[in-house]
């Protein structure tokens, strides 16, 4: 967690110096470039699940039985139980054999539900081709289905599911740091300010040590003390404990599906005019029947009728004045009363009308 604390520096925005500044360990703002982290996937079958798994279940079956000698056809197989699932996983460096590692489970069948089941014994193998560990057990889907006929009810994604733990490392990726090498920290986002910051704290450290390659890799220097196999660990985990300030991008994230709206701390809006309003348009289809008279040679008909009803607000114009910090941004926004996904139509005009001083990004 960030603590807080007080930090001087020269780099970013004027002077950092202050109290009450969160201060982040080297550790929670980089990643140590210590090798490749090999992607391990493979398809498996998946066993005591309700619902047909189709004919690629199948084929897995039949597959499994054949490596165990047992000789059946697919349509001696039910897969009424049975479902074929994509088994993938991330292995981390330093994993030695025998340690175990999380697996994400996805259904590609015709199975709708992996709620209950037991994934069999699955290789995972990497781009190389290589098997690098094996996966099995009980599956943890973190929702449900039910349903009959009519209707059915779904809560959250019961196609997909994870193992904890649940594959064990047949072969250990080698990842060798030799004490005479340099050590290169790769930052989770590509920053200058950010690099810099975190150069000039670890040098006040260990002094000339870390040099910024560019804006995401920060290259230490082993200092001569700490070039033997023994000390290599500790002096890693004393860079690591290093607080530094990260830079704050004056960055406007907003997801229009969701209507999320997500403002950086540096993000400014120049004094502008805005007037926004809403159009409603309602359709409302009504089925009338006509009936003949009693003992008339008339038939029954039926007649579509459609009303049309459109409301649109007539608001005034909001002046939202120069804010100087994020809870006044906040305050000005919000007086003009308006909702999330209104909101994201106001930040892309700001930006179109040149008063957003931040970059906008829509995901």
């Amino acid at each position: 967690m960030p603590t807080q604390g007080r930090v001087k520096g020269s780099a970013g925005r004027g002077d950092v110096e202050g109290e009450g500044l969160l201060l982040y360990l080297v550790y929670q703002v980089t990643a140590f470039l210590r090798g490749p982290e090999p992607a391990g996937g493979s398809v498996g079958a998946f066993g005591k699940l309700s619902g047909d798994g189709g004919k690629l279940a199948q084929q897995l079956a039949k597959n499994m039985y054949e490596k165990m000698r047992i000789t059946l056809s697919i349509s001696d197989i039910n897969a009424d139980n049975i479902a074929a699932v994509m088994v993938t996983a991330n292995m981390p460096a330093f994993l030695e054999v025998g340690s175990r590692m999380d697996v994400l489970i996805s259904s590609i069948g015709a199975a709708e539900n992996l709620q209950g089941g037991t994934l069999l014994q699955t290789p995972l193998q990497g781009a190389d081709g290589h098997v690098y560990a094996v996966a099995q057990g009980p599956l943890s889907t973190g929702g449900f289905a039910a349903g009959g006929k009519a209707a059915t009810l779904t809560k959250n994604h019961p196609t997909v599911a994870r193992i904890p733990s649940g594959a064990i490392i047949e072969k250990r990726v080698s990842t060798i740091i030799r004490p005479l090498d340099d050590l290169h920290f790769v930052f989770h986002a590509p920053d200058y300010t950010t690099i810099v910051r975190a150069a000039e704290s670890v040098n006040s450290v260990f002094k000339g040590a870390a040099v910024p390659v560019d804006a995401i890799t920060l290259k230490i220097e082993v200092p001569f003390e700490f070039r033997t196999s023994e000390r290599l660990a500790m002096f890693i985990s004393q860079v690591q404990m290093i607080k530094v300030v990260p830079d704050s991008p004056a960055r406007v994230v907003v997801n229009e599906r969701t209507g999320t709206i997500v403002v950086g701390e540096h993000v400014k809006i120049s004094t502008v005019a805005i007037s926004h309003g809403s159009l409603t348009i309602s359709i409302k289809e009504t089925t009338q029947t006509s009936q003949p008279n009693p003992f008339a040679n008339g038939e029954t008909t039926t007649e579509e009728s459609t009303d049309i009803t459109v409301e649109e607000e007539k608001p005034g114009m909001h002046v939202v004045e120069d804010a100087a910090t994020l809870s006044e941004l906040a305050d000005a926004l919000n007086l003009l009363g308006v909702s999330p996904r209104d909101m994201v139509s106001i930040f892309q005009a700001l930006k179109q009308a040149g008063a957003l001083q931040a970059e906008l990004i829509i995901i």
